[in-house]
């Protein structure tokens, strides 16, 4: 099996060596990550030239160091390894996220994203994230998260699944559920300052996830304590919605 493994934290996060020591396992990896912490890209993409650079990380790997991000990151490596001597890539997986990807997040997360760019070449992807504690034990979490790759494989073309580990401070999870995503959103926090020359400022300072509409769901399953395991799919289209609106009487006058 080919692997691609990238995140949004950038090349040097830690737990992209965990996971990526894990994943050898499986078959050969491939690593293509952004150069620099992308968290919180989303699924944006870089109009300017991409500079690559392959880099020894210490002698644990080699990798691409991308500037650009995680999408950027699956994009390159996708097309570029097409006619590689591993033959085209098998699996995409981004992470192991320092922090958690549920609820709303998942639609702000670089991790997510690059999971999904693969689903775009019908690519199977998975995307793996943990609770970011004061203990946070980033071995540990991967080990966890491996095993659940493990039991996820196969996938079919296109599969996208997002998992998340919760926290380990007060023990191992307590298991393992698949639940859907929360889009409950969550409670908005900003703290306001002023900057030297009297503008207002506004710094993002988090919050947390609203009850879900849904439970159990992602955010309420890992605050209790559980790995959790959504599936997810990159189509958008409200087709109730869409056929209702198939039904409007549109008009169209000439324009001047």
């Amino acid at each position: 099996m080919h692997i691609l493994l990238t995140n949004d934290d950038g090349l040097f996060a830690p737990g992209l060596a965990a996971m990526y020591r894990r994943l050898t396992q499986l078959g050969h990896v491939t690593v293509v990550a952004p150069a620099q912490p992308k968290s919180g890209a989303s699924h944006s993409i870089s109009l300017e030239p991409l500079v690559c650079e392959k880099l020894d990380l210490m002698g644990k790997f080699t990798a691409l160091s991308v500037e650009g991000s995680p999408a950027d990151c699956v994009k390159v490596a996708l097309s570029r390894l097409a006619d590689d001597s591993h033959g085209p890539v098998d699996l995409v997986v981004s992470g192991i996220n320092h922090g958690a990807n549920v609820g709303v997040h998942v639609f702000y997360s670089g991790t997510v994203a690059a999971a999904v760019e693969a689903a775009f070449e019908a690519v199977p992807s998975i995307a793996v994230s943990a609770v970011c504690d004061e203990h946070f034990d980033i071995e540990t979490a991967s080990d966890y998260g491996f095993q659940v790759i493990r039991q996820l494989l196969p996938l079919h073309p296109g599969d996208v699944v997002n998992i998340n580990v919760p926290s380990l401070t007060d023990g191992n999870p307590k298991g393992i559920v698949v639940v859907p995503q929360s889009i409950g959103g969550f409670e908005e926090n900003f703290t306001i300052s002023q900057s030297h020359v009297g503008q207002i400022v506004f710094e993002y300072a988090g919050g947390r996830h609203r009850d879900p509409h849904v439970t159990p769901a992602d955010t309420s399953s890992l605050r209790l304590g559980y790995i959790t395991v959504t599936a997810l799919h990159f189509d958008m289209t409200h087709y109730e919605r869409n056929k209702l609106l198939a039904k409007t009487a549109w008009k169209l006058k000439r324009a001047k």
